[in-house]
């Protein structure tokens, strides 16, 4: 095989798994781009098939110019340039591979993508991604055996292990902070016992109930809108389509309150305040002498409730000064965030990825599941890093060794993608246990 160029474009918490996979991979070139070169130079250590170069992706003719210079794109960039990368992807007839979700502008692309070969791959990280073609090779496995899907419920979380689980949220980032906000301001829609639900953004930490998987209990609220996927997943005879996120138990009483003070608001203007007391005041409209009375009257709660607690252990209440380089509540908060709740040297994180199916096989009615539980590495790669770049890794070189041969935008749910990622991952003891087929 000839020599193939990649660009990677982003040098985030996440992608170092990646680097390392694609550089031990001799005919292969990595550059990667940053905004902050020292990031990709510490990611590369020195490795002489890798080049750092610094990279504004909002200069276009920078990042055109750059796409153009290599046989594939790795947009690990925040999901709203995506569109922009495959814009000169395709002007360059390059491919282009993704762990986002498919926008309707990445959508849009299709077509043109087909006529000139190209494979824009997107959803290939773990959630979205290792969840799809997990399903999906059981999914496969019961139509070959003329069985059906009645029902099927998906669930996934990345969250500090149960040893390192020892702050009052139950969450630890092991992403960037602003993208787990984020998240909690989307709607959700699904379908429940043939009802379907569609829950407004406002109310998302509304809609949660309790599941036990390992051993361990947790809270699992709906995640985005579930509905496509009964199309992509061929599910057209199921009751129950259900996509959603695990929490440790607390976290959505917690995050609702939080989106009830107004701390997920996105709104950029001058607050007037110093600190994140004076700004929370500002949210809740302050009006007692007592502020911790104040935020139990604006949430809903009690005064002694544990939310409250909660609240103030992140320091909403504190005279904590205020970050001088944003200016929206989220953005504050995310950069407490960044403070209070992350790793300690040595902890692990954890993903578990759980499929509950309602299968109807040979006249009679079981359940099936597919469970993946990973640690992180203390000292080292974290499971999310693993198991959202690993799959875009090897995606990655079986498109450019040609064993991925569709074309147009797409998502890991045809075997001749998920059969050799998902059984590259099981060597590197990524490994989902099926139980019940």
């Amino acid at each position: 095989m000839s020599e193939k160029k990649i660009l990677l474009l982003g040098a985030g918490l996440v992608t170092e798994p990646l680097v390392r996979y694609l550089l031990d991979i001799p005919d292969f070139k990595l550059t990667i781009a940053s905004r902050t070169v020292s990031k990709a130079e510490n990611l590369l250590k020195g490795h002489p098939r890798g080049i750092a170069v610094s990279l504004n992706v909002k200069n276009e003719e920078e990042l055109g110019q750059a796409v153009k210079n290599h046989d594939l794109s790795i947009s690990l960039l925040p999901a709203t340039m995506h569109p922009v990368v495959a814009k000169y992807c395709l002007k360059y007839r390059k491919h282009l591979m993704t762990t986002s979700y498919v926008s309707p502008a990445m959508k849009a692309f299709d077509n043109e993508a087909k006529n000139s070969g190209l494979l824009f791959m997107n959803e290939l990280g773990l959630d979205p991604g290792i969840d799809h073609m997990s399903a999906m090779r059981i999914i496969h496995q019961v139509y070959a055996s003329d069985g059906k899907v009645l029902s099927f419920k998906s669930y996934c979380g990345g969250l500090p292990a149960p040893e390192a689980n020892t702050n009052p949220f139950g969450y630890k980032f092991s992403w960037a902070p602003k993208g787990v906000l984020l998240a909690g301001r989307n709607a959700a829609k699904f379908l429940w016992d043939g009802e379907l639900k569609e829950i407004p953004g406002e109310a998302l930490f509304d809609n949660y109930h309790y599941m036990n998987v390992g051993g361990m209990e947790f809270e699992a609220y709906p995640n985005r809108d579930s509905m496509p996927y009964q199309d992509l997943y061929g599910l057209h005879d199921v009751h129950t389509m259900f996509r959603g996120t695990f929490r440790y138990r607390g976290w959505c009483q917690t995050l609702k309150s939080i989106v009830n003070m107004g701390y997920l608001d996105l709104e950029e203007k001058d607050y007037h305040v110093n600190t994140y007391a004076d700004l929370t005041k500002k949210l809740v409209g302050y009006t007692k002498d007592n502020l911790r009375q104040s935020v139990a009257e604006k949430i809903g709660k009690p005064v002694d409730h544990f939310v409250l607690d909660n609240i103030k252990w992140l320091g909403l209440m504190d005279e904590i000064h205020l970050p001088k380089d944003v200016n929206s509540p989220i953005d504050y908060l995310a950069a407490l965030c960044i403070e209070k709740l992350k790793y300690q040297p040595g902890e692990r994180d954890m993903i578990v990825l759980h499929h509950i199916f309602e299968i109807e096989m040979e006249g009679q009615q079981k359940t099936a599941t597919s469970t993946l539980i990973d640690y992180g590495i203390p000292h080292g790669q974290t499971a999310m890093a693993r198991t959202v770049s690993l799959p875009a890794a090897i995606g990655t070189k079986l498109i450019l060794q040609d064993k991925i041969t569709s074309c147009g935008v797409k998502i890991p749910v045809d075997p001749e993608v998920y059969n050799p990622i998902l059984n590259e991952l099981e060597k590197m003891n990524i490994k989902c246990i099926e139980r019940g087929l």
